[in-house]
C-alpha cells in the first residue's frame, strides 16, 4: 500500500496513525504548524465520515478496496457491526505479529510475513492479510530466528503488553491466539461508528 510522506499524511487526518508520528516530536511540529495555519472550515457530516474511515485505513495499513471488503463482510455477519469490523482488522496476520511485539511497525511487521519469516501452525504464511482464528499458533520460522531482523526481539519484547486475545510465549517466540481478536474502541485512533455511517448513508 503506497503512503507517501507520513508527516503530512498524518497532520492532515489528525491523528498519529503511523509509528513515525507516534512521537512528542511530532505532536509539538503538528501543533506548530497548527498555530500558523489558517482555520479551515468545519467539516460536514459526510467529511467528517469519510475522515474518520481514512483513518481507520492508514491505521491497520490496507488498501482502499480491502478496506471495504471488510466493512462489507462486518455488515453482513450478524451481532455487533463495530465489533465484527475491529474483530475482522484485528485478526489480520500482519496485525497479530505487531501486537504481540515481534514487530516495532505495522510494515516491519508486513515485511515478515511478506518475506516468509513467519509461520502459522507450522506452515509458512506469506499473505499479511491471512485471518487468523482462535487456538492458531504464530511463531517465527526456525531458520530466520538468526536473522538481524529478529536480533533485539527479546528486549523489544519486554517493553510491550500484548493484548489478553494474544499469549505470547518469549521464550519460545510464539504467540497464541487464545481469544477472539478484539480492541477498546477507546484507544482506538478512528471512531468505529462514523466509519460504518460512512458505508452505510
Amino acid at each position: 500500500m503506497q503512503i507517501g510522506p507520513r508527516y503530512k499524511k498524518a497532520r492532515y487526518l489528525g491523528a498519529p496513525v503511523f509509528r513515525k508520528t507516534q512521537t512528542q516530536k511530532f505532536a509539538m511540529r503538528a501543533q506548530a504548524k497548527q498555530k500558523t495555519t489558517k482555520r479551515r472550515r468545519a467539516k460536514s457530516e459526510y467529511g467528517q465520515q469519510l475522515l474518520e474511515k481514512q483513518k481507520a485505513r492508514y491505521s491497520y495499513g490496507v488498501s482502499g478496496g480491502q478496506f471495504t471488503n471488510y466493512v462489507r463482510a462486518a455488515l453482513q455477519s450478524s451481532g455487533d457491526n463495530a465489533k465484527n469490523l475491529i474483530s475482522l482488522l484485528e485478526s489480520r496476520l500482519d496485525n497479530v505479529v505487531l501486537r504481540a511485539g515481534f514487530a516495532l511497525s505495522r510494515s516491519a511487521a508486513r515485511q515478515m510475513v511478506a518475506h516468509g519469516h513467519i509461520t502459522v501452525n507450522g506452515k509458512a504464511v506469506t499473505i499479511p492479510s491471512f485471518k487468523v482464528s482462535v487456538g492458531d499458533k504464530i511463531s517465527i520460522r526456525e531458520s530466520s530466528k538468526k536473522k538481524p531482523l529478529f536480533a533485539k526481539l527479546d528486549e523489544e519484547l519486554k517493553t510491550v503488553t500484548a493484548p489478553a486475545w494474544l499469549a505470547v510465549d518469549q521464550a519460545v517466540r510464539e504467540i497464541k491466539v487464545a481469544g477472539e481478536p478484539t480492541a477498546d474502541t477507546n484507544d482506538l485512533l478512528f471512531d468505529v461508528r462514523a466509519v460504518l455511517e460512512f458505508y452505510t448513508r
